[in-house]
């Protein structure tokens, strides 16, 4: 099964996906670009490094809404195989870093996949060609995206979702479905105090003025994705091409 339908824009090379986030992200500064055919916050009228910097001494968040989002479906066996020849993770709570993307066991027979669209789209591809019966569904503007990163992330968390997001009971890797801002959700701790979280797309901007809020209110600020790549390297950064 070929995923080349998959490709932003369709039929039109020209097309440029948006983000339900789009609109807030402007109003708050955000300088947007076209990359990979999304526009894309990539700053906020800092350098990207400066963005980092604030980030790292309260809270910062980005929104990533254009990381592809593939979910494989099959038997339990089948996604077993696939996760150990991708080495991700096969146990239910928990996501692996492969190749840049995250390969989270959302149940014994669905496997999500979060990363780069320009390369995740050919792994998915080969991985559900090696296994018949497989079916591949592409979830990206199904699910909006936010990282939210800094060493208070965990305390804006706390003023609109009721996870437990402690390093005792979600540390780095694990997996997290529950209510966020009242809405289902699921979030991955991509490290020490960063972590990817994913919402219905439909409440994109709700969910941007609600983490907005209670970031603001702790001094926090919003980031582009540029400043996210100049954070510290820890093995955890999804990057868009330029």
């Amino acid at each position: 099964m070929n995923l080349d339908f998959l490709t932003v824009g369709g039929a039109d090379p020209g097309a440029v996906a948006r983000s339900p986030m789009e609109a807030s992200a402007r109003a708050d500064g955000a300088r947007l670009e076209v990359r990979d055919g999304w526009s894309v916050a990539v700053g906020f009228g800092s350098t990207p490094e400066q963005e980092a910097a604030a980030a790292g001494k309260t809270a910062g968040w980005a929104d990533v809404s254009h990381l592809g989002k593939l979910e494989l479906h099959g038997s339990a066996s089948a996604l077993d195989s696939i996760a150990a020849a991708c080495e991700a993770s096969s146990e239910l709570g928990w996501a692996r870093r492969h190749a840049d993307a995250w390969w989270c066991r959302m149940t014994a027979t669905r496997l999500l996949v979060v990363g780069d669209t320009a390369s995740l789209r050919d792994r998915v591809d080969a991985a559900v060609a090696a296994s018949p019966g497989t079916s591949a569904f592409d979830l990206t503007t199904k699910y909006a995206a936010m990282t939210l990163t800094g060493p208070l992330a965990r305390e804006v968390f706390a003023r609109f979702c009721a996870l437990d997001l402690r390093p005792a009971s979600t540390p780095v890797h694990a997996l997290r479905p529950g209510s966020i801002g009242r809405q289902p959700g699921t979030v991955i701790c991509e490290d020490e105090d960063r972590y990817l979280f994913l919402f219905g797309w439909a409440t994109g901007e709700y969910m941007w003025s609600i983490v907005s809020d209670a970031g603001r209110h702790l001094g926090g600020r919003p980031i582009g994705i540029d400043a996210l790549a100049a954070l510290p390297a820890r093995g955890t950064e999804l990057r868009v091409n330029a």
